[in-house]
């Protein structure tokens, strides 16, 4: 079987960790610090919830991973006031139907891996594909696929905007702001 291309294409983690280096370098701050500042952007939910804060490493190793968890993305991605379609290559950027929910301090914000994964499953269906011809197309194994709906909280932020990406819908779609 051939495999094809998922439509739109791929989340650039490498450039989502160069524009992060390069807002901290023109910032003049450590990772140490950026890592705090990303957590405390959630400062008040951080108190009640008593959650182990981001570690630098998370955030350096973005950079040789070339992938994170997609919960991780969002933290960084609301720290550089950025959406993840910005990362898209090629660049898929149109601001108003990608910009993610702005949120609070007792809030942050967070995929609905659950809604994800009824939109996947509704237009593979509809598309009359099975699991491991719909992984073929995105490139991950069918397990990847049919593990987002029993995900307790991630899965990786390349396959999260392939899914989104198949599914033409703006990753916000998919984003909300938690209390957890």
């Amino acid at each position: 079987m051939t495999r094809k291309k998922a439509k739109g294409n791929e989340f650039d983690a490498f450039a989502f960790h160069r524009a992060m280096d390069e807002e901290r370098m023109r910032r003049k701050l450590g990772w140490r610090q950026v890592a705090q500042e990303i957590w405390d952007q959630s400062a008040v939910l951080n108190r009640i919830r008593q959650d182990h804060p981001i570690s630098p490493a998370t955030l350096t190793g973005i950079g040789i991973r070339g992938d994170c968890t997609c919960q991780h993305a969002l933290f960084i991605l609301r720290w550089l006031g950025r959406s993840p379609e910005s990362f898209m290559s090629p660049a898929q950027v149109d601001p108003g139907e990608t910009a993610l929910p702005a949120v609070g301090a007792d809030r942050r914000l967070r995929w609905d891996l659950s809604a994800l994964y009824e939109a996947l499953n509704t237009r593979r269906c509809e598309r009359a594909l099975s699991w491991a011809d719909l992984a073929a197309e995105l490139r991950c194994t069918p397990s990847q696929l049919t593990g987002i709906r029993k995900a307790r909280f991630a899965i990786g932020m390349r396959l999260a905007m392939r899914i989104v990406a198949w599914l033409e819908r703006p990753a916000a779609s998919f984003v909300y702001a938690a209390k957890w």
